[in-house]
């Protein structure tokens, strides 16, 4: 167990947070004795974030239930530039209306994990487009472009490893290193946050930010990074065959949410559970330590967690209920996804291809096509190996719907309107 003395790292190191500090004894030593607010951004490159994002959202419900004040920053200004880290190639770059859009749907997760206010640790959600939309470009690059040498952002990881790929990055991209540096800058004149934290990629923009602020105005600032997440079989969290496991309920439902977690992989259930659910440690080492069929307790307990700190207690329980219902009962649950249709559209007769489309199940016709020939598709549980199949009002079940299965995981329901 950790030997930190402040509750804050404490527990981020007894429940597996942290990969990097730039000076942990420093910050260990003030975050036992002062407030400290500190800060993680968030681009709005997406109307939701989605699990990937999760790790960093946890830990700023940590530095809170420590009695710090965390600060959700807000990329509103640093999305129309695009952090190269992690890419191979430049971001898409959206118009302010796009960013506005998803800036609003972002939002909507944050009350979920955080408790803000006017309290002094209650959190604040700041958006660095109040800064850095006004700035002046040439008297910036004077005051704040010569403390950085081009020496050095060539050395960063983001940089380097898409050279080594001979991708091209370009000078916009260039430019958001500083401009995140300056971000942690003005944070810390405007609301004292001394502590920037992120994912292991972003440690190179980190330390940029602490330099820049000891050297233009004396202070001492401190970096705390995650590793970022890969499951036991190497996969990026966040993503599936089926797309990216969003957070807002809009982008992908509480019963689809649940799932993710009830498949994770039995090596990291306990890692899991420590990171995202705020079960006692004891309990989870108990759980972890399930083997054979045992194990799917615990990603049941883990599912149920983690999706009521995202959909709430009611969400996840009626999840669980669905999944049981749907996988142990054998019958049609209430609460799997649903998809209407009109009865028209079954009286013309609905290609099986494109129901599996319209269902959100496949992307295109020709991975549908791929389940199908792989035996993988089945109606109300019955195999379906016909590609130009026909869906009818005949396949409507007693339920009033039709039934729609990739593989044994994954189902959604036609209802007919």
């Amino acid at each position: 167990m950790s030997t930190f003395k402040s509750d804050f790292l404490r527990v981020l190191q007894d429940r597996g947070y942290i990969h990097q500090c730039t000076d942990e004894s420093g910050l260990d030593a003030l975050a036992g004795k002062k407030l400290i607010p500190a800060y993680i951004g968030f681009d709005c490159t997406a109307p939701s974030l989605h699990v990937g994002s999760l790790l960093g959202i946890m830990m700023l419900r940590k530095l809170q239930q420590a009695g710090h004040k965390p600060i959700v920053l807000m990329g509103g200004g640093t999305t129309k530039v695009g952090d190269p880290s992690g890419k191979d190639d430049s971001r898409q770059l959206l118009d302010d209306t796009a960013i506005a859009e998803n800036m609003e749907g972002m939002k909507q997760v944050f009350g979920k994990f955080l408790s803000f206010g006017d309290g002094p640790s209650d959190a604040l959600m700041i958006n660095n487009a109040d800064w850095l939309d006004d700035l002046s470009y040439i008297a910036f690059l004077r005051d704040y472009g010569r403390h950085f040498t081009i020496n050095r952002m060539m050395a960063f990881d983001s940089v380097k490893l898409r050279l080594e790929r001979e991708q091209p990055l370009t000078f916009l991209e260039f430019n958001y290193m500083i401009l995140q540096a300056y971000d942690f800058l003005e944070l810390n004149r405007r609301f004292d946050c001394v502590l920037q934290m992120g994912g292991s990629d972003q440690w190179g923009n980190i330390i940029n930010g602490i330099e820049l602020a000891r050297r233009v105005d004396g202070r001492e600032l401190y970096g705390l990074t995650t590793a970022l997440l890969t499951t036991a079989s190497g996969a990026k969290m966040g993503k599936t065959a089926a797309g990216a496991v969003w957070l807002n309920e809009d982008m992908l439902s509480a019963y689809d949410y649940w799932q993710y977690w009830r498949n994770t992989e039995d090596a990291d259930v306990g890692r899991f559970l420590r990171l995202f659910t705020e079960l006692p440690l004891a309990e989870i080492e108990g759980l972890a330590a399930l083997e054979g069929v045992e194990i799917n307790d615990a990603k049941k307990i883990l599912a149920s967690e983690a999706t009521a700190m995202a959909h709430g207690r009611k969400a996840a329980d009626e999840a669980a209920k669905t999944a049981q219902q749907t996988f142990e009962d054998g019958t049609i649950a209430e609460g799997l996804p649903t998809v209407e249709m009109t009865r028209a559209e079954l009286e013309e007769g609905l290609g099986l291809l494109s129901a599996l489309v319209r269902a959100g199940l496949v992307q295109t016709n020709g991975e549908a096509r791929r389940h199908i020939r792989g035996g993988g598709v089945r109606v109300n549980d019955i195999q379906f190996d016909d590609e130009r199949g026909l869906l009818t009002a005949k396949d409507v079940s007693s339920e009033g719907v039709i039934k729609l299965s990739i593989g044994k995981k994954r189902h959604v329901l036609l209802k007919p309107v």
